[in-house]
């Protein structure tokens, strides 16, 4: 059995990509999707790494874990019990579109200084120009979209549009055209996308507005920014929520407290009245026992006396017989 070179070598390479993928996949079972290595934005389907994969700006694959699974897990867990994911992905759209936005600010920067400077009034006939060509270029890719649809009657209405757009566009020109040297014009001046931060210039044609305002780079950072606003205003009512929930459990539990004294004072002041009662009592018992121990004191006085008085009284009678016996 012999095996050539380049063929062993495919076999360690394949052998190698197997053994990876099976451990790959048994790190993904073991893990969870509340695991800090699972990309929260991912499972939010809002990953800045999934979105421009493939266009220009493609950022590669993302550090954290991607697995529809994992996705799918969230999805059923997120229906039972609110997780809050909404902020870290959150987090991780707003460091990405704070990164973009300083790149069209460098790339306006760096056009202020290389284009030749031009007054304020010619400034804005070609900003009118430029927004002009950019409604054209959105009016058409929403035709081709409508007409990749079938819907052709609504694409021929924009294609419509686009016409009325166009003519003003041609109005604008002229101004912009008038406003300055013929040598000056045939210059491209060139703007930055606020939106996705590529550079548009002032003479590009139908198609290449088309293809911008249509392509998946341009529509990946209108999804990325209309998803970010989504996630702060779900942010903003969850926390909201959140601390209505607390106010409230903070009221309930200060109302708890409250009754709590009540019911600790209604115990205390009944404690305090059963003491009272039964110092009272045992002074009642007490009174009484002294007046019985009194009275039978006085009984019993009256009773020695009684008998005092009786012996007394049985001495005289007996010493009086005495002396009547002795004279007779």
């Amino acid at each position: 059995f012999s095996v050539s070179l380049p063929a062993y070598i495919n076999l360690q390479g394949s052998c190698r990509k197997a053994s990876c993928s099976s451990s790959r996949d048994e790190t993904r079972q073991r893990v969870k999707f509340t695991d800090d290595r699972v990309c929260k934005s991912h499972l939010l389907d809002c990953c800045p790494h999934d979105i421009l994969a493939g266009t220009r700006m493609d950022l590669g694959e993302c550090t954290k874990i991607h697995d529809l699974a994992l996705r799918a897990d969230y999805e059923i867990a997120s229906k039972e019990r609110d997780l809050f994911f909404e902020l870290d992905a959150m987090d991780h759209l707003e460091s990405f579109i704070a990164e973009c936005d300083r790149r069209t600010e460098l790339a306006k920067k760096r056009l202020a200084e290389t284009q030749e400077e031009i007054s304020a009034e010619v400034s804005a006939k070609a900003e009118k120009v430029h927004e002009l060509n950019e409604e054209i270029g959105k009016l058409l890719a929403k035709a081709e979209q409508l007409g990749a649809e079938g819907n052709v009657d609504e694409s021929q209405k924009i294609l419509m549009e686009v016409e009325k757009v166009r003519a003003k566009k041609k109005e604008a020109e002229e101004e912009y055209r008038n406003s300055m040297p013929a040598s000056s014009f045939q210059q491209q001046k060139l703007r930055v996308c606020e939106v996705c931060s590529a550079y548009l210039g002032l003479h590009d044609n139908d198609r290449r507005l088309a293809d911008h305002f249509g392509g998946k780079l341009h529509l990946g950072f209108i999804q990325i920014r209309e998803k970010l606003d989504q996630l702060r205003k779900t942010v903003a009512e969850k926390q909201e929520k959140r601390n209505q929930d607390r106010l409230r459990r903070r009221e309930e539990r200060e109302r708890e407290e409250r009754l709590s004294r009540r019911s600790g004072s209604r115990t205390r002041d009944r404690r305090r009245s059963r003491s009272r009662d039964r110092r009272r009592r045992r002074s009642r018992s007490t009174s009484r026992e002294r007046r019985k121990s009194s009275r039978s004191r006085s009984r019993d006085r009256h009773r020695r006396h009684r008998s005092r008085s009786r012996s007394c009284s049985r001495g005289h009678r007996r010493a009086s017989r005495d002396r009547s016996a002795k004279y007779k």
